[in-house]
């Protein structure tokens, strides 16, 4: 389950807006991957945007936990965010701050039955994030019969001052 490839650290850039919104053209200021990396792993809640299949955006809070380079998140198949994915994977996850910002894109996949090694990883990851606060304890089996989805970014999105510190993040060939 876990992808080693996904913890190379991915390609830095600008992103392209018009001239006047100030972006820098140099590297100085850009925030780094392990920045928004801390972020993902500390987050509480995250926004996922889905499309409906009639073309309607859909957009929900929900948990999730940052492992090997991707983001793990539970629900059933028949949620709307999990019917919308079946039919298109595409996705993009924010967190909650517009002060603080990480952004993922990509496509988000059913991740299957985990293998007991890292079934026991990702449920210690959900226990120590959500347990105490919020009494979800996850077994290594509660993911046996599905429900557990898997997003690896193929473009990520950061900052914490617009436009000075704005980085774009791009994995893969991308």
């Amino acid at each position: 389950m876990s992808d080693t490839h996904t913890r190379i650290e991915p390609r830095r850039s600008r992103p392209l807006l018009p001239t006047d919104y100030g972006v820098p053209d140099v590297e100085e200021g850009m925030v780094s991957w392990s920045w928004a990396v801390e972020r993902l792993e500390q987050a509480r809640n995250y926004w996922f945007s889905t499309t409906r299949p009639d073309g309607r955006p859909h957009a929900m809070p929900a948990w999730a936990v940052w492992l090997d380079g991707a983001l793990y998140f539970d629900g059933s198949p028949e949620t709307r965010r999990g019917r919308n994915l079946a039919v298109n994977p595409a996705i993009t996850v924010h967190l909650e701050s517009g002060d603080q910002v990480v952004i993922l894109e990509g496509q988000a996949l059913e991740a299957g039955r985990p293998d007991p090694a890292f079934a026991q990883r990702l449920a210690a990851a959900y226990e120590a994030k959500y347990g105490a606060s919020h009494d979800y304890h996850p077994s290594p089996a509660t993911w046996d019969s599905g429900g557990l989805w898997v997003m690896r970014p193929r473009v990520a999105f950061g900052w914490t001052e617009f436009p000075k510190a704005l980085t774009r993040w791009r994995f893969g060939e991308d």
